[in-house]
């Protein structure tokens, strides 16, 4: 059970981050999965109040507020124009669409959670974020970081990438992934992420220059089985270490396939 001592809503994000920098203190996103939690917590501090629910497209980039819905992303015209259809096909897993009209982009990123499936894929597409404090990071740098305590303002997505490609393995349909995957065409070639190992996403570039010569159903074998003996999976409730490889394998060699036929 989650309890609060005291619950304050920011006014301004001064406010909220001076708040957040006491141990006893937690910052409020969806809140889904901080009330499973067996805890105390000092302020409970919540940023309903500062607008920052919603995404705003450009012509070089999309801004997305860090207190916008999973479920708004999930069904954003320009975004899933922008992707292929690859951030409707990351979050329409997550439980469900009442979970997701309550989750948070914010609170699934700031936790950086091994399971989290829009993390491989903002990663993969190479997105930023916005911190109150710290500034502006890439998010695959943000994802190596320690925890600390600031806040999460908006992800920046420069449309940069042509092409994107987003699949997962689950045990059931609406489960935490097993393994996630995904791959986009950055103007520095082809970077792809891999999540839910069951580690936080990371990023693997195509050092070996397997795909200089185009995506094939060969050179795509090739890069999974290359991708699957760099990557550090391990084991948990849900998979061993070796299904894990060979999952690996075969998520790498369909998502590239399918990449391809979008060139």
């Amino acid at each position: 059970m989650l309890s609060i001592g005291q619950y304050v809503r920011a006014q301004s994000l001064e406010e909220a981050y001076t708040l957040c920098q006491k141990k006893s203190s937690v910052v409020l996103g969806g809140i889904l999965w901080l009330k499973m939690q067996n805890r105390t917590v000092g302020t409970a501090i919540d940023l309903c109040d500062l607008g920052l629910e919603g995404i705003e497209e450009t012509e070089e980039e999309f801004r997305i507020g860090a207190m916008t819905s999973l479920r708004a992303l999930e069904t954003h015209p320009g975004l899933n124009a922008y992707t292929g259809g690859a951030m409707a096909r990351c979050l329409g897993s997550i439980v469900g669409v009442q979970f997701r009209n309550l989750a948070t982009i914010g609170g699934s990123l700031y936790g950086r959670f091994g399971f989290s499936d829009p993390l491989t894929l903002l990663m993969a597409l190479g997105a930023k974020v916005e911190l109150y404090h710290r500034g502006v990071l890439e998010l695959e740098e943000f994802a190596a970081l320690p925890f600390e305590r600031d806040i999460l303002v908006r992800v920046i997505l420069p449309k940069t990438t042509k092409g994107a490609v987003y699949l997962s393995q689950r045990n059931t349909a609406t489960d935490f992934p097993v393994l996630t995957f995904a791959a986009a065409r950055r103007p520095e070639g082809l970077v792809c992420a891999l999540g839910a190992r069951p580690g936080k996403a990371r990023l693997f570039r195509d050092e070996e220059g397997i795909l200089a010569g185009g995506i094939t159903p060969e050179s795509a074998e090739t890069f999974g089985r290359w991708l699957a003996d760099q990557a550090a999976l391990g084991h948990d409730l849900r998979a061993g270490e070796e299904y894990r490889r060979r999952i690996c394998r075969v998520l790498a060699r369909r998502g590239l396939l399918e990449l391809a036929k979008e060139e």
